[in-house]
């Protein structure tokens, strides 16, 4: 089986964790790596502040309970995205306004922003899908003039930039995520990041049980989201070769897309001018004009060894978010779209191109081999 992703964990990165393991940072927030894993992301991102946390999800909720916006708030936020996303919001008593997407990026669509304002709007919320960066200058604007934070959500986004500006580096506060699949790993693990020096010491308060001095004495109900050194050592590790991991992702990519081009009902990836798409999945989207359903193709590839993954449910068709204390109805039919016949392609940045081109030629074959199938049954 070609498995949607594999982790990519090289003798140094073990390496770095095992030193991290002698030094004996297990736990707490201590330790060489965990500071190191912070400063050298600021460094790398160009901003002033960063607050590691135990996972991207985790990132999320701190961000917002750091912002500590009126209960009942509504944010905007992407669609299609992870579940993630809404569940930060819910947590912290806000209500997710789902914005659908656009056509060809599959990202929020800006357009649309205007229409859903209300007096309770307090924020926004977008997802850099897949890796794709949205038009940050322009949902900047827009948030200034309604007097909105923007909160970017760049779990899938590490290194994407647009007109040169990094993805991460625009929002008052921004979140990453080292899950195993993303572009860089910690194993688990997130990533909180902004200017603001009022912020990052509410970030800092939240994130370690609102311990204050005298120690033990509480004044703030907050969390326990600390990321571990052997976690930090890891990301530390990968984030020396973020470069060479991108360059590779995006070599993937161009394979995938050199050989799809063309195929009718298949639409791939974009990447507008003047953005860099770091493909952390690569994902297309199946019409009724490829002769098969996503379904269809999705079943036929796992018969012949590949696995592959549906997008996102969209926000707007999440069970659990179900009530107006949670979520403001809206439809989002290119979102409903995308979630019916969208998947990613495996996208491991240990795929050789041989791999790359036995999956296309197993998609490209996918339909006739349907109509065989068909003609062969009794």
């Amino acid at each position: 089986m070609i498995p949607v992703f594999e982790p990519d964990v090289t003798d140094a990165d073990i390496a770095s964790v095992i030193e991290a393991l002698h030094r004996g940072e297990i736990s707490g927030t201590f330790g060489r790596s965990l500071t190191d894993f912070e400063e050298s992301y600021t460094a790398w991102l160009g901003r002033r502040f960063a607050v590691s946390t135990t996972s991207g999800t985790t990132a999320l909720h701190l961000a917002m309970a750091a912002l500590d916006l009126p209960r009942g708030s509504e944010v905007l936020v992407s669609a299609s995205t992870n579940i993630a996303s809404s569940l930060a919001l819910a947590h912290n008593g806000l209500v997710t306004v789902p914005v659908d997407s656009e056509r060809q990026t599959w990202n929020m669509d800006l357009d649309l922003l205007p229409g859903l304002l209300s007096p309770r709007t307090r924020a926004i919320m977008p997802v850099h899908l897949f890796g794709s960066p949205i038009d940050m200058p322009r949902l900047m604007a827009f948030a200034r003039e309604h007097k909105l934070a923007v909160i970017e959500d760049c779990a899938e986004s590490h290194g994407a930039r647009f007109n040169g500006t990094l993805t991460g580096a625009f929002g008052e506060l921004a979140c990453f995520s080292f899950y195993a699949n993303k572009v860089i790993t910690s194993g688990e693990g997130g990533m909180v990041v902004t200017d603001d020096e009022r912020l990052v010491e509410r970030l800092r308060l939240l994130r370690n049980l609102g311990f204050t001095k005298p120690r033990f004495r509480h004044e703030v109900l907050g969390f326990n989201f600390r990321m571990t050194g052997l976690q930090a050592a890891l990301g530390l590790s990968q984030l020396r070769r973020i470069d060479a991991i991108i360059e590779r992702k995006r070599e993937v990519a161009r394979w995938y897309t050199e050989r799809l081009s063309g195929v009718p009902g298949v639409q791939l990836p974009v990447e507008p001018a003047g953005t860099l798409h770091v493909h952390w999945m690569y994902a297309i989207v199946i019409h009724p004009e490829f002769g098969l359903s996503r379904d269809e193709l999705a079943e036929h590839l796992h018969r012949e060894g590949v696995e592959t993954r549906t997008f996102f449910c969209p926000m707007s068709r999440q069970p659990c978010l179900d009530g107006p204390e949670l979520m403001r109805p809206v439809p989002c039919p290119v979102a409903d779209e995308l979630w019916e016949r969208g998947l990613y392609l495996p996208s491991s940045t240990r795929l050789t191109e041989d791999q790359v081109a036995r999956v296309c030629g197993l998609l490209r074959a996918a339909p006739r081999s349907a109509k065989v199938a068909v003609c062969a049954s009794p």
